[in-house]
């Protein structure tokens, strides 16, 4: 089969390998797309990844073999023919991590993966992800709808461990799909939501989503004031931009808020000194991937049409176009790429 294999860092191709071979309560998907991911585009320029690899985690695709143990009539079967979405990290559920609600730091989600991953012709779906990470389509949910069901579930596991309430103003920095997903969680949750990006069709889109307006920092500082009674906001939720955002959500955010980082990015040392946590009783907190619970969540919000997500997909390419597709990210061309095989 073709897949777009990562040799080093920086090289993608795509080649001709083995496919996979699934075991009892597997699937195998022919893959119909897969979302082109910030942390695919961190992870193909990073010297530190383990290579050959195949990326891509926000699957979608048809069943084309059944593993033992999946057919019949309960409600976990999967037939061939089934279009399904499924997710790459499931944890074990059981253990001190799993059960205090930090299940991306349990061994088994980290350990857990798709075989090999989404930008290729197949995949293998474990049998763990196929119990508790795989969803069939409903026949009104696009494809690349269907895509943001992982991201969304990271989106809506930061949103409620950041506990997001009704009557709180919420910063999202960064208009990215990313953000764009925030701004919308964040309406859902109740909250008033300010947008902050430098590009202004990025702004417009943010508006577009639910935003009560989006633009520069410095030019959202007064209203972020003026939405919250002068207190600054509740949450500023930081989706790219490193620590060198972080002095400016700390002015934006109010005493005793919270800065919630979603993204990882440049930077050694936080730019802020221990003092003005402390007085100012700021909490900094960050979420890493999603759960079992938020997909289940990001399944339902997209089958019931709450999140819009059609209108973030800006670009469609072939699976042979996956280097330019990490090209037109990285410009900021693309807000998100849909990879076809």
């Amino acid at each position: 089969m073709k897949a777009a294999v990562l040799r080093e860092a920086g090289r993608l191709g795509p080649e001709t390998v083995a496919r996979p071979v699934i075991g009892q309560g597997d699937l195998l998907l022919r893959l119909r797309g897969c979302g082109l991911c910030g942390s695919d585009i961190a992870k193909i320029g990073a010297a530190a990844t383990k290579v050959p690899v195949v990326l891509g985690h926000e699957v979608v695709g048809d069943v084309v073999e059944v593993g033992a143990g999946l057919s019949g009539s309960s409600s976990a079967a999967f037939a061939v023919g089934e279009r399904v979405v499924s997710a790459h990290h499931v944890p074990c559920g059981v253990c001190h991590y799993c059960l205090r609600g930090s299940e991306s730091m349990c061994a088994a989600f980290k350990t857990s993966n798709l075989d090999p991953g989404g930008f290729a012709e197949y995949v293998r779906v474990p049998a763990v992800n196929v119990r508790h990470a795989t969803f069939k389509i409903p026949a009104h949910v696009s494809d690349e709808a269907a895509s943001f069901i992982e991201p969304l579930a990271c989106c809506a596991r930061a949103v409620r461990r950041a506990d997001v309430r009704p009557g709180d103003t919420a910063v999202v920095i960064g208009l990215g799909s990313i953000g764009c997903l925030f701004v919308q969680l964040a309406r859902l949750a109740g909250a008033r939501v300010v947008g902050v990006d430098l590009l202004a069709a990025r702004g417009a889109l943010g508006k577009r989503l639910g935003a009560e307006a989006a633009g520069a920092p410095e030019a959202m500082a007064p209203l972020v004031r003026e939405l919250s009674d002068d207190r600054g906001a509740d949450h500023v939720i930081v989706t790219g931009g490193g620590t060198g955002v972080l002095p400016w959500a700390a002015r934006a955010v109010r005493d005793g808020g919270a800065v919630h980082y979603f993204a990882g990015g440049p930077g050694d040392h936080l730019p802020l000194p221990l003092e003005t946590f402390y007085k100012r009783e700021l909490t900094l907190t960050t979420t890493y991937s999603s759960s079992p619970r938020d997909l289940q969540s990001a399944f339902a919000m997209i089958a019931e049409g709450e999140i819009s997500t059609d209108i973030l997909i800006s670009h469609r390419l072939p699976l042979d176009r996956l280097d330019e597709a990490v090209a037109l990210m990285r410009r900021q061309e693309a807000l998100k790429v849909f990879v076809t095989p």
